[in-house]
């Protein structure tokens, strides 16, 4: 029996040499490698800017922070995705107003968009669910229209591309995450990527307290500097910086390897007919294949923990995304009263589907061992 992991980290020996090396010198943080993992990210992407900061969470808030969101405003979030797109708006006192999904890809509905601007609306954030996506240039021209600022999460979008362009420059802001499990790892950390030379000058600015001098070489008198700003300690250190460098060299395999992975496993995948496939990459729309995402159909939509539960035994690890559509979880049903179903078509996403993964430690043996168990699990819940 094969062990199928979804997530695992690749950490090889060049990561750990850079950590160490961090570890026997005197520069922990304010050092240079998080402006060189800056320019390597920027060079990836083709950015003009990137600051890196401690969370793709800690991203999405400075964008708020830098926009000036607050009490009375609205952004529209979509319902389907990780709480931590929502809860950035919620920290600066604002509305997220939750947009439903489209079924072909996941990603928010851009028909319903412009349906739920109002007087009170600052800003449109924008999820590559799953890493494919959206059509941003759709949502670009809604926002340039209504005068709106546009924050793209790309947390498991680094290698998403439309027609040619990374995710997260189409917007005025966009948000990467480097958690253990994402495409490549800092252990904890995040990016901001723009387009704009006034963002990335104060989002650099407000995470690190408003201070105008963060390192010892722009101050002239050690322990001298002003504040210009409110701001707050979002700064990502030097030890992640250090492994995020040697990731940044295994995109491009870690990318190969997984849209090799997902091609595999989705040609298997297609010949079962108690589940739909969402659509991926096709014509300009270029995914990063974070994961397939196997949705149920009906009758097995009430047993899809206990296929989860067989396939674990079969030694392979599946997941969900996400547990719930953001609308449906208890702190916002609560506070803003959405029943269940405010959003169906994320809340069927959420309810009914099984992520398995095409992450890079994995290869075609493994896809192809998934594909025999989920059918295995299938065939004892029937």
């Amino acid at each position: 029996m094969r062990t199928i992991l979804f997530g695992r980290p690749i950490i090889g020996a060049e990561e750990k040499d850079a950590v160490m090396k961090v570890l026997s010198g005197p520069i922990l943080t304010h050092g240079p490698l998080v402006k060189e993992f800056e320019t390597a990210f920027a060079n990836f992407t083709g950015a003009e800017h990137a600051i890196a900061v401690s969370s793709c969470t800690a991203a999405l808030h400075l964008a708020y922070f830098f926009l000036g969101v607050g009490p009375g405003d609205e952004v529209l979030v979509p319902a389907e995705t990780h709480v931590a797109t929502a809860h950035a708006v919620e920290l600066c006192g604002a509305r997220p107003v939750f947009i439903d999904s489209e079924s072909r890809t996941g990603n928010m509905d851009a028909a319903v968009i412009e349906q739920r601007i109002t007087k009170h609306t600052r800003a449109i954030s924008v999820v590559h669910y799953l890493g494919m996506p959206m059509d941003m240039k759709r949502v670009v021209e809604i926002a340039k229209k209504r005068g709106l600022f546009v924050i793209e999460d790309c947390a498991l979008a680094i290698g998403s591309r439309l027609d040619g362009v990374h995710a997260g420059l189409f917007g005025d802001v966009g948000c990467f995450s480097f958690y253990p499990v994402k495409h490549i790892t800092t252990a904890e950390g995040g990016m901001v990527v723009t387009r704009r030379k006034d963002v990335a000058q104060k989002i650099s600015m407000q995470r690190a307290f408003g201070i105008d001098r963060n390192v010892v070489s722009e101050r002239k008198i050690p322990g001298m500097y002003d504040v210009q700003d409110l701001g707050l300690n979002y700064r990502l250190n030097e030890l992640g910086a250090a492994m995020g460098l040697q990731q940044m060299k295994r995109v491009p395999g870690f990318l190969q390897k997984r849209r090799e992975n997902y091609e595999t496993l989705t040609a298997g995948l297609r010949g079962i007919d108690e589940i739909e496939l969402l659509q991926s990459s096709h014509g300009g729309f270029q995914s990063s294949y974070y994961c397939q995402s196997a949705i149920l159909k009906e009758p097995l939509r009430k047993k899809r923990f206990e296929i989860m539960d067989s396939m674990k035994r079969q030694g392979v690890e599946t997941s969900i995304y996400y547990p719930h559509a953001v609308p449906d979880m208890s702190y916002y049903k609560n506070k803003y009263g959405h029943g269940d179903g405010t959003c169906p078509v994320a809340s069927r996403l959420s309810d009914n589907a099984i992520a398995l993964s095409v992450g890079p430690h994995l290869g075609p043996d493994d896809m192809n061992y998934t594909v025999d168990a989920f059918k295995n699990a299938i065939r004892e819940v029937k």
